[in-house]
């Protein structure tokens, strides 16, 4: 009979590990991290758990939701199984249903819709009060329309950090006595080794949607997440997450280790000068929640490009590149020109 392979999983990234002789440990290809074989057996076993604890709830997410696909633009979206999507958010043009979807994509927490529509396009109409050259059709009542609530996909993580840092620190002061200008410095070797955790980075795990105006309209309040139901869903769309966590841990570990860094660099007070002659932020362990984050999302075609426009649908906050009607521009830039040429041949005349 053949022994049984035991694989073990990334506690950071859910990527596959592989043996390293040398090391005598498992390492993971995908992000680098490196775990004994009793840390390996600990968080699979739970991993294992869990999935076992999912198993009725993913089933139901399964049988009651439904998955639209878009021709055109290939986006998928999640409806529950009493509302007919008819207009992809993105390209706006019309959805197709593709069938229904695995457990695997139920998120395990949601946090609800805080702003009606209503609120959004008032937020929405007063952003654009203070841009004065879009075009007309960006601000048109049938652009209004495209204006979907769209629970986007986040995978939120927490992580443990081990964190050591070295630097050389001064401190410097001067006097005058006897005529004479005094300065003394003295200079400290300061070191730094924490246990850091950092909670609810959170990730985007949709490709279509672009990471900076996701991170533009945080934070959001997880204190009003609660626990998801199909309801939640009823009215609104949400999209299917195509990045999974192996996908998006570089960029949660470079949130993690950048503001690790930034914390240790914190505690350093008190001197003249300080100069990090070492830092390593090593991510030892990540756990995983997928939610569904509320988003008042819109696009807008203008010149072949396309503009997107987001508002958190918890807290109002909003982002968005405005697209640039270059004839009112130019009409702006022109009347400048005429007026500046017409004072200054005014000013000849009366010289």
């Amino acid at each position: 009979m053949a022994d049984t392979v035991q694989e073990y999983k990334c506690p950071n990234c859910g990527a596959q590990l592989r043996f390293h002789p040398k090391k005598q440990g498992f390492v993971c290809e995908y992000c680098d991290s490196f775990f004994t074989q009793e840390e390996c057996k600990a968080a699979n076993e739970q991993m294992q758990q869990q999935a076992k604890e999912d198993a009725p709830r993913d089933e139901e997410f399964a049988e009651g939701s439904r998955l639209y696909s878009c021709p055109s633009c290939g986006a998928e979206l999640i409806t529950d199984e009493n509302t007919a999507a008819t207009e992809c958010y993105y390209c706006h043009d019309p959805v197709v249903l593709k069938g229904r979807l695995s457990g695997e994509y139920r998120p395990s927490r949601v946090i609800p819709f805080k702003l009606t529509r209503s609120d959004a396009e008032g937020i929405f109409k007063d952003w654009c009060k203070k841009r004065r050259f879009l075009p007309k059709s960006f601000l048109s009542e049938s652009q209004l329309l495209h204006m979907a609530g769209v629970y986007v996909p986040f995978w939120v993580a927490n992580c443990n950090i081990h964190g050591q840092m070295t630097a050389v620190c001064k401190k410097t002061r001067s006097w005058t006595a006897g005529g004479y200008q005094y300065t003394e410095v003295q200079e400290f070797d300061v070191y730094r080794d924490a246990a850091l955790l950092f909670e609810g980075i959170p990730a985007d795990g949709a490709s279509k949607i672009e990471d900076e105006l996701m991170e533009a309209i945080e934070p959001f309040d997880y204190r009003e997440a609660t626990d998801f139901e199909m309801s939640y869903l009823s009215g609104f769309l949400s999209d299917k997450y195509d990045m999974n966590k192996s996908q998006v841990f570089p960029r949660v570990r470079n949130r993690a280790v950048n503001g690790s860094d930034q914390l240790l660099r914190s505690t350093m007070t008190g001197y003249s000068s300080i100069r990090v002659t070492q830092s390593d932020m090593q991510v030892l362990q990540t756990k995983w929640e997928y939610m569904l984050l509320p988003v008042w999302f819109m696009t807008f075609q203008y010149q072949g490009k396309q503009y997107a426009f987001a508002i958190n649908g918890q807290t109002g906050k909003q982002a968005g590149t405005p697209p640039l009607d270059t004839g009112k521009l130019l009409g702006v830039c022109a009347l400048i020109t005429v007026a500046c040429a017409l004072v200054g041949f005014l000013g000849g005349l009366l010289l």
